[in-house]
């Protein structure tokens, strides 16, 4: 066989296996195989057998393998092989077969039912049992085993007969559609039953006059009652008691949400009050839509609610406390601006007579001895020790109510106007005090930041180790969205039972003798938390403490605040 004849032999065997998987299909789709005929089915093959005279008809179906005989007149039916057919031979042809001797015809002679295997078929009549869509089911088949002739009015009531036969699988069908659909629907009702009682939303249908159809479990519970069809839809806010969300005012007829969405079609986010009957009063949010039928026609309306009543309290409360929070603020803001007034108050007022009663007691100690110059020398020292707390009081109270300056500034150059401050200390100590790295630029206020590093840098020499002289290193390293700075030292170190409250007020150590007034470091923290970061303590590595603060790449945004520049 030639390439071009090979080509076309399969092209038409894929056009048949397609076709034959097409017709196979359908078969299934009847139902029909390895089920119960029904006496309409074997009634039509009973008349079958009397229309042609014969005492045996069958009403044969073929599928992939197999001839089924699914009702049968004058024998008992059995299955056979689809090659054994006699209908498979011709049923697809969508004619009538009419055989009066099958002994004789070249087409069926050796065939098994012919043959003597399974039967001695003589005369041999079918009618194709062809689909609407058309495709062949099987036959209505008559046979006898003995030649036989039929009337052309005979074989015409044949092929009427296989067309009532496929009209009642076709009756059969659609029933057990229409059956599965109605499982479906009531499927689908029992579902959406379940789920409106289920969920925590008030569900309200009426139909397309305004009358009442449904109310889930929620709208029961909030109503205390099931829907009512009878009542006049302008009565719904009297008979439901339905307010505006200011829970006094009575809702009208046409703002009712319900009676809105089926008038406009829409109802979006509408808030209503209904005052429960012996009951607390619900706050709901209502969404709600027309329903239209595919065609057009109005159907009525639905509408979800939503309980809000907690949101709403809880909306209220929030701007309550945020109106205490402005309050509260500027109270803040005046008691700053008092601070701030008071701080140079205090430099003036304190600072100035207190030195000159210290440059008095200066040249009295020169004019006295023996016991009134000691006594001169320790009011001497009570002077310089109140000037230092003053000074303390006063660097906490800037910490805390100077204006904020955010800017990116280098931390070296901080750093280094620090030593500079601190050069005297650093020489009286023979402390060494570095940045072994380059310290980077962060997002401070730089006065805040060299206050708080001199605080830092002054404490780490001021509560040295009395064996070793002090050694202070201040590094920085990238920390999720900021710096982390760290100032370590080989001092005493501090305890762990310790480390919570050394940033409190007026906190000293414990067991040391260093003369402070614990003010430094509540100054640290104040200057830290100002710029939305954290300050810690751990243990150093070789002994003394790490003191940890960062600063955000971004302060808080504190604008409320008095004082405050960006």
């Amino acid at each position: 066989m030639a390439p071009a004849d090979r080509e076309g032999v399969g092209l038409v065997t894929g056009l048949v296996d397609e076709r034959e998987q097409r017709r196979l299909a359908k078969l299934h789709e009847y139902s029909l195989l390895d089920a119960p005929a029904g006496e309409e089915l074997e009634a039509v093959v009973r008349v079958a057998a009397t229309v042609t005279d014969v005492p045996t008809a069958t009403l044969n179906l073929i599928d992939e393998n197999r001839q089924h005989q699914l009702t049968t007149v004058g024998f008992d039916g059995v299955d056979s092989a689809r090659a054994e057919s006699m209908c498979a031979i011709q049923f697809e042809s969508g004619k009538l077969t009419y055989v009066p001797d099958a002994s004789v015809d070249p087409r069926y002679r050796a065939n098994p039912w012919v043959a003597g295997v399974h039967g001695d078929v003589r005369f041999y009549a079918s009618a194709p049992l062809i689909t609407p869509d058309g495709y062949a089911l099987g036959t209505l088949c008559v046979f006898h085993n003995e030649p036989h002739e039929l009337t052309a009015e005979q074989l015409a009531r044949l092929t009427d007969l296989a067309q009532v036969t496929v009209a009642l699988f076709e009756r059969r069908r659609q029933a057990r559609i229409n059956a599965d659909l109605a499982a479906i629907a009531e499927a689908r009702q029992r579902w959406t039953d379940t789920l409106l009682e289920t969920i925590d939303v008030a569900v309200i249908a009426c139909d397309r006059d305004g009358r009442l159809s449904l109310f889930n479990r929620v709208a029961r519970e909030w109503q205390g009652v099931d829907a009512d069809p009878d009542i006049d839809p302008h009565d719904f806010p009297a008979r439901y008691e339905l307010f505006e969300a200011d829970g006094v005012t009575r809702l009208s007829a046409e703002r009712v949400p319900l009676l809105l969405a089926l008038q406009e079609g829409l109802v979006s986010n509408a808030e209503i009050v209904i005052r429960r009957p012996g009951g607390e009063s619900i706050q709901a949010s209502v969404n709600g839509r027309a329903l239209i039928a595919p065609d057009g026609t109005p159907l009525g309306a639905v509408v979800a609610m939503h309980d809000v009543t907690a949101d709403r309290t809880q909306q209220r409360l929030i701007e309550q406390a945020r109106r205490e929070l402005a309050a509260a603020n500027e109270e803040l803001r005046r008691s700053n601006i008092d601070l701030t007034n008071f701080a140079g108050a205090v430099s003036h007022d304190l600072v100035a007579p207190l030195g000159a009663v210290g440059g008095c007691l200066e040249l009295l100690e020169d004019a006295v001895d023996g016991q009134a110059r000691n006594w001169v020398g320790a009011a001497s020292r009570a002077v310089t020790r109140m000037r230092d707390l003053i000074s303390s009081l006063l660097g906490y109270a800037q910490a805390g109510s100077a204006p904020i300056r955010a800017v990116i500034a280098d931390l070296g150059e901080v750093f280094g106007s620090v030593l500079t401050d601190l050069q005297a200390e650093i020489q009286s100590a023979d402390a060494e005090v570095s940045a072994p790295f380059p310290l980077p630029a962060v997002c401070c206020d730089p006065v805040l930041a060299r206050q708080l590093l001199q605080n830092l840098i002054a404490n780490a020499i001021k509560y040295r180790h009395p064996n070793r002289p002090p050694r202070v290193e201040v590094t920085a390293e990238r920390e999720d969205s900021g710096w982390a700075v760290t100032v370590a030292d080989n001092g005493r170190g501090i305890p762990p039972e310790q480390r919570d409250r050394i940033f409190d007020m007026f906190t000293r150590l414990e067991g040391t003798a260093t003369a402070g007034h614990g003010i430094g470091l509540a100054s640290c923290l104040r200057i830290v938390d100002r710029h939305g970061g954290t300050i810690r303590v751990e243990e150093n590595p070789g002994g003394g403490s790490r003191v940890i603060f960062t600063f955000p790449d971004r302060p808080p945004d504190r604008s409320s605040e008095a004082g405050y520049v960006a």
